[in-house]
Protein backbone atom coordinates (compact mmCIF):
# COMPACT_ATOMS: atom_id res chain seq x y z
CA UNK A 1 0.00 0.00 0.00
CA UNK A 2 2.84 2.12 0.77
CA UNK A 3 4.34 1.57 -1.94
CA UNK A 4 1.24 1.87 -4.68
CA UNK A 5 0.82 5.78 -2.79
CA UNK A 6 4.46 6.32 -3.51
CA UNK A 7 4.32 5.25 -7.34
CA UNK A 8 1.32 7.56 -7.13
CA UNK A 9 3.46 10.33 -6.29
CA UNK A 10 5.86 9.66 -8.09
CA UNK A 11 3.77 9.35 -11.39
CA UNK A 12 3.10 12.88 -10.84
CA UNK A 13 6.31 14.09 -10.79
CA UNK A 14 8.39 14.91 -14.00
CA UNK A 15 11.70 15.35 -12.16
CA UNK A 16 14.01 12.79 -12.23
CA UNK A 17 15.44 13.79 -8.64
CA UNK A 18 11.87 13.36 -7.50
CA UNK A 19 12.04 9.76 -8.92
CA UNK A 20 15.45 9.41 -6.86
CA UNK A 21 13.74 10.48 -3.30
CA UNK A 22 11.17 8.30 -3.76
CA UNK A 23 13.50 5.33 -4.35
CA UNK A 24 15.35 6.05 -1.47
CA UNK A 25 12.80 6.21 0.83
CA UNK A 26 10.85 2.94 -0.40
CA UNK A 27 14.33 1.56 0.61
CA UNK A 28 14.57 2.97 3.80
CA UNK A 29 11.05 1.82 4.67
CA UNK A 30 11.28 -2.01 3.37
CA UNK A 31 14.45 -1.90 4.04
CA UNK A 32 15.70 -2.66 0.85
CA UNK A 33 19.28 -1.72 -0.75
CA UNK A 34 19.22 1.71 -2.41
CA UNK A 35 20.43 0.25 -5.76
CA UNK A 36 17.48 -2.15 -5.91
CA UNK A 37 15.09 0.09 -4.84
CA UNK A 38 16.12 2.65 -7.60
CA UNK A 39 16.07 -0.41 -10.11
CA UNK A 40 12.34 -1.01 -9.67
CA UNK A 41 11.38 2.64 -9.60
CA UNK A 42 9.58 3.39 -12.94
CA UNK A 43 11.21 5.40 -15.55
CA UNK A 44 9.68 9.36 -15.25
CA UNK A 45 7.36 10.09 -17.91
CA UNK A 46 9.15 12.33 -20.91
CA UNK A 47 8.49 15.49 -21.03
CA UNK A 48 6.23 16.37 -23.87
CA UNK A 49 8.62 18.07 -26.23
CA UNK A 50 7.83 21.50 -27.97
CA UNK A 51 9.04 20.28 -31.19
CA UNK A 52 6.22 17.27 -30.85
CA UNK A 53 3.60 19.88 -30.34
CA UNK A 54 4.78 21.83 -33.59
CA UNK A 55 3.70 20.70 -37.31
CA UNK A 56 6.94 20.04 -39.55
CA UNK A 57 8.73 22.84 -41.29
CA UNK A 58 7.24 21.33 -44.60
CA UNK A 59 3.47 21.75 -43.50
CA UNK A 60 4.46 24.96 -42.23
CA UNK A 61 5.37 26.10 -45.65
CA UNK A 62 2.82 25.09 -47.54
CA UNK A 63 0.49 26.26 -44.78
CA UNK A 64 1.81 29.70 -45.52
CA UNK A 65 1.73 28.76 -48.90
CA UNK A 66 -1.94 28.19 -49.31
CA UNK A 67 -2.25 31.48 -47.24
CA UNK A 68 -0.44 33.91 -50.03
CA UNK A 69 -2.81 32.21 -52.60
CA UNK A 70 -3.79 35.37 -54.30
CA UNK A 71 -7.09 33.90 -56.51
CA UNK A 72 -8.12 31.34 -59.01
CA UNK A 73 -6.82 31.36 -62.09
CA UNK A 74 -9.35 33.04 -64.53
CA UNK A 75 -9.34 36.02 -66.65
CA UNK A 76 -11.13 38.26 -64.81
CA UNK A 77 -9.58 36.70 -61.35
CA UNK A 78 -6.02 37.81 -63.11
CA UNK A 79 -7.43 40.99 -64.34
CA UNK A 80 -8.23 42.08 -61.09
CA UNK A 81 -5.71 40.91 -58.53
CA UNK A 82 -3.03 42.39 -61.41
CA UNK A 83 -1.11 45.73 -61.24
CA UNK A 84 -2.73 48.88 -61.89
CA UNK A 85 -0.20 49.55 -64.94
CA UNK A 86 -1.19 46.19 -66.17
CA UNK A 87 -4.46 46.52 -66.02
CA UNK A 88 -4.14 49.87 -67.71
CA UNK A 89 -2.30 48.06 -70.69
CA UNK A 90 -5.61 45.74 -70.27
CA UNK A 91 -7.65 47.93 -70.91
CA UNK A 92 -6.19 50.05 -73.47
CA UNK A 93 -5.65 46.94 -75.34
CA UNK A 94 -9.24 46.31 -74.99
CA UNK A 95 -10.59 49.02 -76.46
CA UNK A 96 -7.95 48.85 -78.95
CA UNK A 97 -9.77 46.03 -79.75
CA UNK A 98 -13.42 47.13 -79.18
CA UNK A 99 -11.80 50.01 -81.85
CA UNK A 100 -10.82 47.51 -84.49
CA UNK A 101 -14.25 45.99 -84.38
CA UNK A 102 -15.96 49.33 -84.75
CA UNK A 103 -13.93 50.31 -87.58
CA UNK A 104 -14.30 46.78 -89.25
CA UNK A 105 -18.04 46.90 -89.23
CA UNK A 106 -18.02 50.48 -90.29
CA UNK A 107 -16.31 50.74 -93.33
CA UNK A 108 -17.56 47.46 -94.58
CA UNK A 109 -20.97 48.83 -94.87
CA UNK A 110 -19.66 52.21 -96.16
CA UNK A 111 -17.30 49.99 -98.92
CA UNK A 112 -19.93 47.62 -99.78
CA UNK A 113 -22.90 50.73 -100.27
CA UNK A 114 -20.14 52.66 -102.52
CA UNK A 115 -18.97 49.93 -104.37
CA UNK A 116 -22.86 49.31 -105.10
CA UNK A 117 -23.55 52.57 -106.33
CA UNK A 118 -20.60 52.88 -108.16
CA UNK A 119 -21.16 49.70 -110.07
CA UNK A 120 -24.83 51.10 -110.86
CA UNK A 121 -23.79 54.44 -112.22
CA UNK A 122 -20.80 52.69 -114.31
CA UNK A 123 -23.03 51.12 -116.16
CA UNK A 124 -25.45 53.94 -116.85
CA UNK A 125 -22.04 55.70 -117.93
CA UNK A 126 -21.36 53.00 -120.51
CA UNK A 127 -25.08 52.41 -121.70
CA UNK A 128 -25.01 56.54 -122.59
CA UNK A 129 -23.94 58.07 -126.01
CA UNK A 130 -23.35 61.92 -124.60
CA UNK A 131 -21.77 63.54 -121.63
CA UNK A 132 -25.37 65.27 -121.88
CA UNK A 133 -26.92 62.17 -121.59
CA UNK A 134 -24.94 60.42 -118.65
CA UNK A 135 -25.52 63.72 -116.29
CA UNK A 136 -29.21 63.73 -116.97
CA UNK A 137 -29.77 59.89 -115.88
CA UNK A 138 -27.07 60.42 -112.87
CA UNK A 139 -28.95 63.45 -111.74
CA UNK A 140 -29.91 62.07 -108.42
CA UNK A 141 -26.68 59.95 -107.90
CA UNK A 142 -24.48 60.78 -104.94
CA UNK A 143 -21.75 58.13 -106.37
CA UNK A 144 -18.02 58.94 -107.68
CA UNK A 145 -18.77 58.10 -110.60
CA UNK A 146 -21.97 60.58 -111.15
CA UNK A 147 -19.27 63.58 -109.36
CA UNK A 148 -16.97 63.05 -112.30
CA UNK A 149 -19.72 63.47 -114.50
CA UNK A 150 -20.83 66.71 -113.27
CA UNK A 151 -17.62 67.75 -113.05
CA UNK A 152 -16.74 67.09 -116.65
CA UNK A 153 -20.01 68.67 -117.80
CA UNK A 154 -18.97 71.95 -115.95
CA UNK A 155 -15.90 72.31 -117.17
CA UNK A 156 -17.20 72.03 -120.76
CA UNK A 157 -19.79 74.56 -119.67
CA UNK A 158 -17.06 76.67 -119.17
CA UNK A 159 -14.85 75.90 -121.96
CA UNK A 160 -17.49 76.72 -124.62
CA UNK A 161 -15.92 79.96 -125.59
CA UNK A 162 -12.27 78.07 -126.11
CA UNK A 163 -11.33 76.07 -129.23
CA UNK A 164 -8.50 74.25 -127.85
CA UNK A 165 -9.42 71.14 -127.37
CA UNK A 166 -6.76 69.55 -125.94
CA UNK A 167 -6.39 72.52 -123.16
CA UNK A 168 -10.36 71.49 -122.63
CA UNK A 169 -9.16 67.44 -122.12
CA UNK A 170 -6.11 68.53 -119.67
CA UNK A 171 -8.77 70.37 -117.37
CA UNK A 172 -11.08 67.32 -117.13
CA UNK A 173 -8.49 65.25 -116.43
CA UNK A 174 -7.08 67.18 -113.99
CA UNK A 175 -10.21 67.56 -111.96
CA UNK A 176 -10.98 63.52 -112.33
CA UNK A 177 -7.75 63.12 -111.04
CA UNK A 178 -8.56 65.53 -108.04
CA UNK A 179 -11.76 63.59 -107.69
CA UNK A 180 -10.04 60.28 -108.00
CA UNK A 181 -7.87 61.45 -104.96
CA UNK A 182 -10.88 62.56 -102.52
CA UNK A 183 -12.45 59.56 -103.30
CA UNK A 184 -9.26 57.61 -102.30
CA UNK A 185 -8.62 59.58 -98.96
CA UNK A 186 -12.55 58.99 -97.99
CA UNK A 187 -12.22 55.56 -98.80
CA UNK A 188 -9.09 55.01 -96.55
CA UNK A 189 -10.39 57.29 -93.54
CA UNK A 190 -10.41 55.13 -90.24
CA UNK A 191 -7.95 52.84 -91.74
CA UNK A 192 -4.98 54.30 -90.31
CA UNK A 193 -5.95 53.40 -86.99
CA UNK A 194 -5.83 49.52 -87.93
CA UNK A 195 -2.72 50.08 -89.09
CA UNK A 196 -1.53 51.36 -85.96
CA UNK A 197 -2.94 49.34 -83.41
CA UNK A 198 -1.80 46.20 -85.18
CA UNK A 199 1.96 48.06 -84.90
CA UNK A 200 2.20 48.70 -81.40
CA UNK A 201 -0.27 46.59 -80.42
CA UNK A 202 1.84 43.92 -79.48
CA UNK A 203 4.47 45.98 -77.99
CA UNK A 204 2.01 47.37 -75.76
CA UNK A 205 1.31 44.43 -74.41
CA UNK A 206 5.40 43.14 -73.77
CA UNK A 207 5.13 46.25 -71.95
CA UNK A 208 2.11 44.60 -69.35
CA UNK A 209 4.01 41.31 -69.41
CA UNK A 210 7.53 43.00 -68.51
CA UNK A 211 5.97 44.69 -65.69
CA UNK A 212 3.90 42.11 -64.31
CA UNK A 213 6.84 40.32 -64.31
CA UNK A 214 8.94 42.04 -62.80
CA UNK A 215 6.59 42.90 -60.06
CA UNK A 216 6.18 38.51 -59.79
CA UNK A 217 9.83 38.43 -59.23
CA UNK A 218 9.48 40.97 -56.12
CA UNK A 219 6.75 39.23 -54.76
CA UNK A 220 9.37 36.11 -54.87
CA UNK A 221 11.83 38.15 -53.39
CA UNK A 222 9.17 39.23 -50.43
CA UNK A 223 8.11 36.02 -49.72
CA UNK A 224 10.99 33.93 -49.76
CA UNK A 225 9.73 31.00 -51.24
CA UNK A 226 10.10 29.80 -55.29
CA UNK A 227 7.00 27.20 -55.07
CA UNK A 228 5.09 27.61 -58.20
CA UNK A 229 1.88 27.76 -56.72
CA UNK A 230 2.91 31.48 -55.42
CA UNK A 231 4.86 32.59 -58.63
CA UNK A 232 2.16 31.38 -61.44
CA UNK A 233 -0.66 33.89 -60.51
CA UNK A 234 1.76 36.35 -60.99
CA UNK A 235 3.26 35.60 -64.34
CA UNK A 236 -0.02 34.67 -65.50
CA UNK A 237 -1.48 38.00 -65.26
CA UNK A 238 1.53 39.15 -67.16
CA UNK A 239 1.04 37.10 -69.85
CA UNK A 240 -2.79 38.00 -70.03
CA UNK A 241 -1.17 41.65 -70.90
CA UNK A 242 0.94 39.54 -73.83
CA UNK A 243 -2.63 37.68 -74.89
CA UNK A 244 -4.79 41.02 -75.71
CA UNK A 245 -2.10 42.40 -77.24
CA UNK A 246 -1.77 39.50 -79.97
CA UNK A 247 -5.76 39.35 -79.77
CA UNK A 248 -6.06 43.46 -80.75
CA UNK A 249 -3.49 43.00 -83.08
CA UNK A 250 -3.83 40.23 -85.26
CA UNK A 251 -7.17 40.85 -86.48
CA UNK A 252 -6.24 45.10 -86.27
CA UNK A 253 -3.53 43.41 -89.30
CA UNK A 254 -6.25 41.28 -91.27
CA UNK A 255 -8.96 44.10 -91.61
CA UNK A 256 -6.37 46.74 -92.48
CA UNK A 257 -5.23 43.94 -95.44
CA UNK A 258 -8.95 43.21 -96.29
CA UNK A 259 -9.71 46.80 -96.20
CA UNK A 260 -6.62 48.07 -98.83
CA UNK A 261 -7.37 45.12 -101.21
CA UNK A 262 -11.32 46.41 -101.07
CA UNK A 263 -10.22 49.91 -101.76
CA UNK A 264 -7.69 49.40 -104.51
CA UNK A 265 -10.91 46.99 -106.49
CA UNK A 266 -12.89 50.05 -105.54
CA UNK A 267 -10.09 52.49 -106.75
CA UNK A 268 -10.41 50.54 -109.99
CA UNK A 269 -13.69 50.72 -110.87
CA UNK A 270 -13.73 54.23 -110.28
CA UNK A 271 -10.29 55.06 -112.91
CA UNK A 272 -12.65 52.85 -115.18
CA UNK A 273 -15.66 55.30 -114.72
CA UNK A 274 -12.92 57.94 -115.05
CA UNK A 275 -11.74 56.64 -118.29
CA UNK A 276 -14.90 56.01 -120.22
CA UNK A 277 -15.70 59.30 -119.19
CA UNK A 278 -12.95 60.77 -121.09
CA UNK A 279 -13.70 58.74 -123.62
CA UNK A 280 -17.17 60.25 -123.94
CA UNK A 281 -15.92 64.29 -123.51
CA UNK A 282 -13.43 63.66 -126.62
CA UNK A 283 -16.46 62.20 -128.72
CA UNK A 284 -18.28 65.36 -128.08
CA UNK A 285 -15.55 67.65 -128.36
CA UNK A 286 -15.11 66.19 -131.93
CA UNK A 287 -19.01 65.99 -132.90
CA UNK A 288 -18.41 69.73 -131.90
CA UNK A 289 -15.52 70.38 -134.51
CA UNK A 290 -16.81 67.86 -137.32
CA UNK A 291 -20.20 69.89 -137.33
CA UNK A 292 -19.15 72.91 -138.89
CA UNK A 293 -16.97 71.41 -141.02
CA UNK A 294 -20.01 69.36 -142.45
CA UNK A 295 -22.05 72.39 -142.27
CA UNK A 296 -19.36 73.74 -144.53
CA UNK A 297 -19.40 70.81 -147.22
CA UNK A 298 -23.05 70.74 -147.15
Amino acid sequence: MILGSLRGCAARSSDRAGWSLVALLLAATLSLPPSLAMAQAPNPPQAVSDSASMPPATELAQASDLAVLPHELTPIGMFMAADSIVKMVMIGLALASVLTWSVWLTKTIELATARRRLGRDLSIVEASQTLREACAKLQDADSDIAVLARAAAGELQRSQDTANHDGIKERVGSLFSRVEAGAARRMTRGTGILATIGSIGPFVGLFGTVWGIMNAFIGISKSQTTNLAVVAPGIAEALLATALGLVAAIPAVVIYNLFARSIMGYRGLLNDGSAELMRMVSRDLDRVSYMPRRHAAE
